[in-house]
Parts: C-alpha cells; sequence; structure tokens
C-alpha cells in the first residue's frame, strides 16, 4: 500500500497531466486559429499568398501537438493507474498507450492530408505499416503487461524461464532481466516467457 506521501504525489501528478493535457487542446486549436488567419487573412492583405502551402503548416502542427497530447495523455493513464499498481504495471500500460496514439496520429493525418476515399487508403496503407513494424514490439509489451499483473515471479526470485537460469532482476514492458550466476545478464522477451515453461526454485 502506497504511503501518504507517495499518495499525495500521485494524485498531484494526475492533476497536472490532466492539466497539462488540456493546456495543450487549447494551445493547439489556439495555434492552428492564428496560423489560417494568418495565411489566409493576413498576409493576403500584404501581397503574400501561401495558401498553397497551408496543409504542411497543418501537418506540422498536427505533429508537434499530437505528440504533446499524446505524450499527456500517456502521463494521464501512467498517474491513473499509480493508485492502485506499482510502477512497472503503470509503466508498461504507459508505454503500450504511447505507440499506439502515436500509430493512430500518424494515420489520422495521413487520412486528412489525403481526403476522402485516398485519405482513408493512405490512413489505412500507413495504418498497416505502422502494425507491422510494430507488431513484435506491442506483442512484446502486451506480454509485459500479462506479466506484471499476473505476477508468475517477482523481482530477486530464482528461476529458469525461456531457457535461462538465474535471478530475476527486473521486469520492464518488453524484456524481464535475468542475472545468472556467473555474472553475466540476458534479457528474456516477455513474450517468449508467456510461451513457454516457468520454473520458480524455492527460496533458501
Amino acid at each position: 500500500m502506497a504511503s501518504s506521501p507517495e499518495q499525495k504525489q500521485v494524485a498531484r501528478k494526475t492533476v497536472q497531466s490532466s492539466l497539462r493535457l488540456v493546456m495543450y487542446v487549447i494551445l493547439y486549436v489556439a495555434a492552428a486559429a492564428v496560423f489560417q488567419l494568418l495565411l489566409f487573412d493576413v498576409l493576403p492583405g500584404y501581397g503574400i499568398a501561401l495558401g498553397d502551402y497551408a496543409v504542411y503548416g497543418q501537418v506540422l502542427l498536427a505533429l508537434g501537438f499530437g505528440y504533446l497530447i499524446v505524450s499527456s495523455i500517456s502521463a494521464f493513464v501512467y498517474w491513473t493507474l499509480r493508485v492502485r499498481y506499482e510502477h512497472p504495471v503503470a509503466a508498461a500500460v504507459r508505454n503500450l498507450s504511447r505507440i499506439l496514439g502515436l500509430g493512430a496520429l500518424v494515420a489520422s493525418i495521413a487520412g486528412g492530408v489525403g481526403g476522402a476515399a485516398s485519405g482513408v487508403a493512405l490512413g489505412g496503407f500507413i495504418g498497416i505499416v505502422i502494425g507491422f513494424a510494430s507488431q513484435q514490439i506491442l506483442g512484446q509489451a502486451l506480454a509485459g503487461l500479462f506479466v506484471l499483473i499476473t505476477r508468475p515471479f517477482k523481482i530477486g526470485d530464482s528461476v529458469n524461464v525461456a531457457g535461462e537460469e538465474g535471478l530475476v532482476e527486473d521486469i520492464t514492458t518488453l524484456f524481464t532481466i535475468v542475472a545468472k550466476p556467473d555474472g553475466t545478464k540476458t534479457l528474456i522477451p516477455n513474450n517468449a516467457i508467456l510461451g513457454g515453461k516457468i520454473h520458480i526454485k524455492p527460496s533458501q
């Protein structure tokens, strides 16, 4: 159970992350409005026509603020989960939400730029590319999340997993780190752990 100071920190960070999220959304809307005003109302009055380049500016704004917004959502998810879960579980969900959020951001921007049917096709194609590129990472992240939630073993246990024997030193989103008797450390992908036998030696 988290101590009182830790609970206060979690509550404070949750509020800060939610406020940061709202601030980035408001800033994005304001920046997009100012950008449109400059390109189509202010600059044409001075004989500067940059309307043809508006889409590039909009894409840059969407990418920049989109990344900040996705990061803020991930931070909010992390601190919300920290109320009930320890850091490894919350961090795993945070990393997974960031990966999915960035993939959705790129696909939606591609769809918006292409417009209508071409936008859907382009967004779908990029989504497929991102899906194939991140399939292994997402698989490992999900496996890591299951390992952290189900807790088949914990840090400090003497185990034999995926053919590797040693002490569990750390459990991250993608890997479980096992320290072997000879001093070497082995990073075992979490999806390999879920797919194989787990031997936990009794504590001495």
